[in-house]
């Protein structure tokens, strides 16, 4: 039996891709299914996946999504709906994973400065254990 952590291709599932661009809004990239010899396998769709890129404060951001189409034309007339769809559900995820990490914030108990000195003051001499604003995290 093969290691299940060994990367391996599924030889089932392969495509060959071709990317298109009008070198202004976005890529295109469409994923024709292929047999393990290379030839057509049209027992399977073709898939067409937009590509974008959404500018934040950290840089750039891309952005994948699906375009349900029949045709290379199809999906040049569907990119823009599908694009805003992709831009939608990742700022939702964006969102998600922020309000996750503003939720996971550790607050040390009471006191908790006072056991790093042995009880004795304050940790290196400053008020509060050491910590500006006396040890107390505060969100805006």
């Amino acid at each position: 039996m093969a290691d299940p952590r060994e990367p391996t291709m599924d030889p089932r599932e392969l495509y060959r891709e071709e990317i298109y661009t009008d070198r202004k809004l976005g890529t295109l990239r469409v994923m024709q299914p292929v047999r393990t010899d290379g030839s057509p396998d049209a027992t399977r769709a073709t898939l067409y996946i937009g590509e974008a890129q959404l500018m934040t404060n950290m840089g750039p951001l891309p952005i994948s999504f699906e375009i349900e189409a029949t045709s290379l034309a199809d999906a040049v007339a569907r990119y823009g709906d599908a694009a805003k769809v992709g831009v939608e559900q990742t700022l939702r995820e964006l969102q998600e994973m922020r309000r996750q990490a503003s939720s996971s914030l550790i607050v040390p108990p009471a006191g908790a400065a006072s056991a790093l000195t042995g009880g004795g003051g304050a940790l290196g001499g400053l008020p509060g254990g050491g910590l500006p604003g006396g040890g107390k995290i505060q969100l805006p």
